[in-house]
């Protein structure tokens, strides 16, 4: 009788890693860069109501990964500036943040990463966003609250910008969890958050 071998399964984000890149978008145009902070917990709005789809958070630790996100989530967004990192940067980069999947009925959703600012009091929401298949569901709202609420386990303060380029709910998201605009610049697209 032959020992049978048995197949050692591929992590999950191993997994997640194995699904098709989407094709990106091209384009240069005038954007509004707008940046956010949030100084108080206490100021956090979460969503009052429940997200229609049931998700959850792993912390990954995968530079592949945080490519794979950029890349698909940015794609519809001109998030342009890092598309021609190489692995050496992405690595640098992944061990600089803290980065986070949302993953909803075993598929990923979206990410964010938070880069720590800790000597100058803050942590950055680096990068924030969801893959189409997954607007519109009150995902978004409730990712945000927990991307705010960790970085507040990080720093007294939480900031993120965001452009007129990217999402048409990003800013009122931003807003509805309680984050304050600090300042809008205008500018072009150069993919630079």
């Amino acid at each position: 009788m032959a020992a049978s071998k048995q197949r050692r399964r591929p992590s999950r984000c191993r997994q997640l890693l194995r699904r098709p890149r989407r094709q990106r978008a091209g384009g240069r145009s005038p954007v509004v860069k707008t940046f956010l902070e949030i100084t108080d917990p206490a100021s956090l709005r979460a969503p009052e109501r429940a997200p229609q789809r049931a998700f959850g958070l792993e912390r990954v630790h995968d530079p592949a990964l945080n490519r794979w996100f950029y890349e698909n989530v940015g794609v519809d967004w001109q998030w342009t500036d890092r598309l021609d990192w190489t692995d050496e940067q992405w690595e640098r980069w992944e061990a600089r943040v803290e980065t986070w999947a949302v993953i909803a009925d075993g598929e990923r959703a979206g990410y964010y990463e938070l880069e720590p600012h800790v000597e100058r009091g803050f942590v950055q929401i680096a990068y924030f966003g969801l893959l189409p298949g997954y607007f519109g569901l009150g995902i978004g709202g409730h990712a945000l609250t927990a991307a705010i609420r960790r970085g507040f386990e990080i720093a007294p303060r939480v900031t993120v910008s965001t452009a007129t380029s990217d999402g048409p709910h990003a800013l009122a998201n931003y807003e509805a969890r309680g984050m304050r605009v600090l300042r809008r610049e205008p500018g072009r697209i150069d993919g630079s958050r």
